[in-house]
C-alpha cells in the first residue's frame, strides 16, 4: 500500500502520482478499511492523529488507512514508515476499535443512516465506544452496537453545533 497524491488522470485511465515528500509513499503497521467515497468528508488535510493514540489517513476514494501513532512522528512523515517492529498489544487494540467505529460511522447495512467521517467524528465515535458502555471491540460489529454508536457521534456533533 502506498499513500500518493494523485497530480493528474488521463482520458485512457491512467493516473500520475506523487510521492515528492515522506509525507507520501509505502504504508506499512496499520489496516485498511474501505468506505463508500462519499462518506469521506473533503479536508484540506487527509493525515490525522487522533488522541486515542492512533493516526488516520482518510483518501477521498474511500480508503481509509489506520496506524499507530509512533513517538518519532512528525508532520512531514504521514503514513510513511519503515519501522517493521511488532506493533503492541495496545496499539493493535486501539487501531481495531478505531476501524469497528469507522465500520459504525459507515453504517453498511445496519439498516441506518451513515455519519460523515473526519477526525472530529472518528474521535467522537471512538471516544463513545468506551465511555457509556465500555464495549470491547467486537462488540461494536454489533449492528445494535454500531447503530448506538453512530446515534452518539451525531449527538455529540449536534451539541458542539448549538454550543458554538
Amino acid at each position: 500500500m502506498i499513500s500518493a497524491e494523485v497530480q493528474n488522470l488521463f482520458s485512457d485511465g491512467a493516473v500520475a502520482l506523487h510521492t515528492r515528500s515522506l509525507k507520501y509513499g509505502k504504508l506499512s503497521q496499520g489496516t485498511l478499511v474501505t468506505v463508500s467515497p462519499s462518506l469521506i468528508k473533503r479536508r484540506k488535510t487527509h493525515f490525522h492523529k487522533l488522541p486515542c493514540g492512533a493516526s488516520v489517513i482518510l483518501g477521498n476514494n474511500g480508503n481509509v488507512w489506520i496506524m499507530p501513532t509512533t513517538q518519532d512522528d512528525n508532520d512531514e512523515s504521514g503514513g510513511f514508515s519503515q519501522n517493521l517492529n511488532v506493533v503492541s498489544k495496545s496499539d493493535r487494540e486501539v487501531i481495531s476499535r478505531l476501524r469497528n467505529c469507522v465500520l459504525a460511522l459507515a453504517g453498511g447495512s445496519a439498516g441506518y443512516a451513515p455519519v460523515m467521517l473526519w477526525d472530529t467524528t472518528l474521535t467522537y465515535a471512538y471516544e463513545a465506544s468506551i465511555a457509556k458502555y465500555p464495549y470491547s471491540s467486537n462488540d461494536l460489529l454489533k449492528p445494535e452496537v454500531m447503530a448506538e454508536i453512530a446515534q452518539m457521534t451525531r449527538e455529540q456533533l449536534l451539541m458542539e453545533h448549538m454550543i458554538e
